[in-house]
Order: C-alpha cells, then structure tokens, then sequence
C-alpha cells in the first residue's frame, strides 16, 4: 500500500514525533499533540495524515529500509558469507545507537497499525529476514517452516541483543566484544549441520 506524501514540515520535524510516540506511548498521543509538535494546526495535519497510524507507518518503513540498505551495503563490502556475520552483529549495534526510538517503536506499537498497514509491515520484516538467511547462508536441511523461523529468530536476536546490557556501565570495546560473543555463537550453533548421534557420544559404550 503506497504511503501519504510526506509533509515537509514532518520531515523537518520527524525525530521530535518519533521521540513523542516512542516515549509517551503510541496510544497516549493524539492527532491535536502530534499538530502542536509539527507547528501545524489539526485540520492541516490531516491533509497530509488521515491518521496518526500513517504516521507510524512511515516511521516504520522507514526503520526497514534502512535494516535493509544496511543488509546490502554488508553484502557489497564482504562478498564472503563467513565474513558477514560479525559485520552484521557490528551493524545492528551502530543502529541501536543511531535509531534508539524506532527499535522502540517496531517492538512495542506495530500492533497499533490497521490490519491492512500490519500486512505491509510483515511483507518488509519478512523480506528482511529472508535477506539475512541469504547472506548468512542457511543450511538445506531445515523445511521451508524451519527457514522462516530461523530467519524471524536471528532478526529478533539481532535486534533486542544490544539493549541487554545497556544497564551496565562497560566501555564501548567490551560490549561490543559481548554481544559479538554472545549472538555470533548462537547464530553460528543455529546455522551449523547437525551433529549426529554418534559425534556427540564421547563416552565409549559399556562393556555387557
């Protein structure tokens, strides 16, 4: 579904509403608050917005295109799919940082959107995760259920991971040395061949 035309006064303004709906809450916030945020009277707003869920919308969108674009740029600079993992992990931290309030947002308020925006919403996550399998190199082994949930899986690591330790006072070098650690060795488990029965026995078998 093609999104309004943006409002140049929104894209002037564009990080005092997304901070608005990430920090009071998607459903506290009123048509009238997001008008006064933008210098816009009501009826003004909209023109251009039939509803603060387009407005949401396009803030997520636009949270996807950048995963996205980010997703080729890594693909561009490491043509080698053992080489992408790490740059990924790096990726999304450097995001967290520069995107705080639409990691937010995508989380908590998706389900604020109509059914019709949430469809679209599904499409660009979907096709998100689907990128991310292909870079990382998904084994054959797992069903067509099994790659989509290994994608939505790495997707919902590589994004909820950098919030896990942003209660800890560590330099920058030692939690990105952590996350890189912890996400990298659950990746790296869940992509891996399956070990067969006999390679985990390490024990010999008792004599009868």
């Amino acid at each position: 579904m093609p999104t309004p035309e943006r409002c140049s006064r929104f894209a002037e303004y564009r990080d005092k509403v997304l901070e608005l709906f990430a920090s009071k809450g998607f459903g506290q916030v009123g048509m009238r608050e997001l008008a006064t945020c933008l210098g816009l009277a009501p009826g003004s707003l909209y023109h251009h917005y039939p509803s603060k869920q387009h407005m949401l919308l396009d803030l997520i969108e636009e949270f996807y295109e950048e995963l996205l674009a980010t997703l080729g740029r890594i693909e561009h600079a490491a043509p080698a799919k053992r080489d992408r993992l790490n740059q990924l992990i790096r990726a999304h931290l450097n995001l967290h940082q520069e995107m705080p309030w639409h990691f937010r947002l995508v989380e908590r308020d998706s389900g604020c959107l109509t059914e019709e925006q949430q469809e679209r919403v599904r499409q660009l996550r979907e096709q998100y995760e689907r990128k991310l399998l292909l870079m990382l190199g998904v084994r054959p082994r797992l069903s067509e259920q099994g790659r989509m949930a290994a994608g939505h899986a790495i997707a919902a690591l590589l994004n909820s991971a950098p919030s896990w330790l942003t209660h800890y006072s560590l330099d920058e070098q030692e939690r990105d040395n952590l996350m890189e650690n912890m996400v990298s060795g659950a990746v790296e488990r869940l992509l891996a061949p399956k070990r067969t029965h006999e390679t985990l026995s390490l024990a010999p078998p008792l004599e009868k």
